[in-house]
């Protein structure tokens, strides 16, 4: 059991006795503040965090100040210093407000003064302190300033003078007639005036407290001239801006006419193009018209032609086959008139005088009134000369006639005459009975 306390007491000290006296002789210094350590012996050692403080208790004494901006905002009332032309003070009346950033300073005397004058008040106070310091510094500064400079503080000319204590000074008329001692320092052109004037009027004090001015945000300047002004610059933007809006609108129609413009000359252009194609386009189909129409006489001239030509064959062809069947029906006929005269001359020579004896007594009936006609219509002159008689020389003559008479009577009564004159073929007669 000794043996267990034992062990349960060196854990003890190790894991908490030690830790705790550790702690006592290093503390946390946190971000954003500044640890003071004052030693007995009258020193100190100022650990700035995030970081470790090394103390001994009972040989030291610690304090933690913030070191932290501190921002105060300032409303600021007071009069300008604008004198009119002929050197009499107009001053005007402005109201100022502003926030101002100040923080503590980087020395270490400067946080030993801080942490003995101005942390060491409550937090009511500080702020209060702060506040009446800046706004006496601001209220002197408009004092110097006038009514433009606060409105177009990097365009305006710089301050007469700066107020500092201690230094040269230069008389500048305040508000109350009072003639304040102002330092002579030339402010930078690119400062804002009056932030400039009111970080030299407080530094002293803000120095005094350990603390530094960090910077000067003007947020609003209030007066009636600028009231009066802002309305007259409302006034001139609205004029400027309607004036500009107008020649927008002008030159919006101008753009608006001369596309206009534009468009109906290309409308314009268009519609001559159009015009011309429709020229270019009546004078073609013309033209195609007219070549149609040659086209089409060419191809009736060449139908007509064509026409004539197969009528021109058609008719040759039809004239050779008429001729050709006309000259077929001749040779037939000539054939067959031919074999007649043949036949019958065969037939003639078969039957001699028997055959013509036969012939002549069957047409008899037929060549009486023949042979009597032929005899009234001929006219017979007998001329006798030689060793014929006038007598026999007419016998001779009429027996001609009658044979003449009697040969054709024979060839028609046989067929051997077709309805045209022409000769047909007669059948062979038949042989003599003996």
């Amino acid at each position: 059991m000794t043996s267990l306390y034992l062990i349960a007491a060196i854990l003890i000290g190790v894991f908490i006795v030690i830790p705790g006296i550790v702690a006592s002789f290093l503390r946390n210094v946190e971000a954003g503040t500044i640890r003071i350590v004052s030693w007995l012996a009258g020193g100190s050692v100022i650990y700035r965090g995030p970081g470790k403080s090394k103390e001994i208790p009972l040989l030291t004494t610690g304090t933690t100040i913030s070191s932290k901006v501190i921002n105060v905002d300032l409303d600021i009332t007071d009069q300008t210093a604008d004198i009119d032309d002929g050197g009499i003070p107009r001053p005007i009346k402005v109201r100022v407000l502003a926030s101002a950033i100040v923080s503590v300073g980087d020395s270490d005397a400067m946080i030993k003064t801080a942490a003995n004058r101005f942390f060491s008040k409550s937090d009511a106070d500080q702020v209060n302190t702060l506040t009446d310091l800046l706004s006496s510094s601001g209220r002197r500064a408009i004092n110097l300033l006038t009514h433009d400079q606060l409105y177009s503080a990097r365009s305006a000319p710089t301050p007469r003078a700066l107020l500092e204590g201690g230094a040269s000074t230069a008389l500048v008329p305040a508000d109350r007639g009072a003639n304040l001692p102002v330092h002579a320092d030339v402010v930078e052109d690119e400062d804002d005036p009056l932030a400039v004037i009111i970080r030299k009027a407080c530094s002293r004090e803000l120095t005094d407290l350990g603390l530094v001015f960090n910077s000067l945000n003007i947020k609003i300047v209030q007066s009636e001239v600028a009231e009066a002004r802002r309305r007259q610059s409302a006034v001139e933007a609205q004029a400027n801006a309607e004036i500009a809006t107008a020649q927008q609108t002008r030159r919006a129609r101008e753009a608006q006419l001369d596309a206009e413009r534009v468009i109906s000359d290309k409308q314009r252009e268009l519609e001559q193009t159009r015009a011309a194609n429709a020229a270019l386009i009546a004078q073609a189909e013309a033209k195609k018209q007219d070549a149609l129409a040659v086209q089409r006489t060419s191809e009736l001239d060449a139908t007509q032609i064509a026409q004539a030509k197969a009528d021109a064959e058609r008719v040759r062809i039809e004239a050779l086959a008429a001729a050709e069947a006309e000259a077929i029906r001749i040779r037939t006929i000539a054939d067959a008139t031919a074999e007649s005269i043949r036949k019958v001359n065969e037939a003639i020579a078969a039957g001699g005088e028997s055959y013509f004896r036969y012939k002549q007594i069957e047409l008899l009936p037929q060549l009486g009134p023949a042979i009597a006609d032929a005899l009234a219509q001929a006219k017979l002159v007998t001329i006798s000369s030689g060793g014929e008689s006038a007598p026999e020389a007419t016998t001779s003559s009429i027996t001609g006639v009658i044979q003449t008479v009697l040969a054709a009577q024979l060839v028609g009564r046989a067929g051997l005459l077709d309805s045209n004159g022409a000769i047909e073929p007669t059948p062979t007669p038949p042989a003599p009975k003996r």
